[in-house]
């Protein structure tokens, strides 16, 4: 009998066993009733993003003027973890994440009292405008996701954004919901195609256009009208509503007469230029994936190791 049956043997006879059992029995149930427990527990993960806005700048200025200092300067907050950056034309964004337990105000307080404490990280003449703070925290992460497809090809990112849209309303009133928000489409705009050889005609130019429009484009009060004991705000100015809006939008006067868009330029009221595109249901041997293997095959080498059994690439195996 070796070292373990010997010691096991000694508790089997030894009268003290069943009285250790019960002791060690009550302190697991003293344990479980005194430790802590939350059915839905907060853990404090505090993140912020830090937007600058250097409105005509460069990438690289933007980089070199905004982003590096700021970063700079926001290492330095207590329970920081770590800092970066993304730096585009005219907009600067730095990602500032506080250690997990830091409390979220007392993070947020501390970022909002380090970049208004350092306002001098970016020089006054530059015509960088105000940083604003976007604090996000755990519950900001999405907990579900919902993807609209349609197998209609005459249906567009845009139409399916329409519909995501008329979703969104009804989710926010489901009770207990935080955020919704509908991403990947194209957005809505109202685009304006000049006519170089209408707007020589009528002696315009784009900038006239451009003029034209942010002017129409405005609504700001204007003082009040005062009788009768009653007192009534004037504003002036209108918002832009639609596309007949902008076509009876006068950008100029031409032989005694107004210029409209309409005369100078088509307006075309719909989706945006697409920025992204997704591709789903795209498997080995469907027909999308036939079509689009022999694309590649036409514009460039594949990258992929080919099948010497057939024209296609070979799939990775999931």
């Amino acid at each position: 009998m070796g070292i373990s049956g010997r010691i096991a043997a000694l508790f089997q006879r030894n009268a003290l066993t069943p009285l250790l059992a019960l002791v060690l029995l009550l302190l697991g149930v003293f344990a479980t009733i005194v430790t802590p427990k939350e059915e839905e527990p907060q853990i404090d993960v505090t993140m912020a993003d830090v937007m600058v806005a250097f409105p005509g700048a460069s990438a690289k200025d933007v980089e070199s003027l905004v982003a590096r200092p700021a970063e700079q300067v926001l290492s330095r907050i207590a329970g920081m973890d770590h800092v970066y950056s993304v730096s585009r034309p005219g907009m600067a964004v730095i990602t500032v994440q506080f250690k997990v337990g830091v409390k979220n105000q007392d993070a947020i307080v501390r970022l909002y009292d380090t970049i208004h404490s350092h306002r001098d990280w970016i020089s006054p003449d530059l015509g960088v405008a105000e940083p604003v703070i976007k604090p996000k925290g755990i519950d900001d992460v999405p907990i579900a996701a919902l993807t609209l497809w349609t197998r209609d090809p005459a249906r567009s990112a845009f139409e399916l954004q329409q519909v995501g849209r008329a979703v969104e309303v009804e989710l926010k009133r489901v009770k207990g919901t935080r955020d919704v928000v509908t991403i990947g489409g194209p957005g809505h705009v109202l685009r304006v195609l000049m006519d170089a050889g209408r707007m020589n005609g009528f002696g315009l130019t784009p900038q006239d256009l451009k003029a034209a429009l942010l002017l129409a484009n405005a609504s700001q009060p204007s003082g009040t009208l005062t009788g009768n004991n009653r007192e009534v705000l004037v504003q002036t100015g209108t918002y832009i509503e639609s596309a007949d809006d902008v076509r009876r939008l006068v950008v100029g006067v031409s032989g005694g007469r107004p210029v409209t868009m309409a005369d100078v330029a088509t307006i075309v009221d719909g989706p945006d230029q697409p920025s992204r595109y997704v591709w789903h249901g795209v498997g080995k041997g469907s027909p999308q994936a036939e079509r689009w293997a022999a694309s590649v095959f036409r514009r460039s080498p594949c990258p992929f190791p080919r099948n010497p059994a057939r024209t296609l690439p070979t799939w990775p195996k999931a």
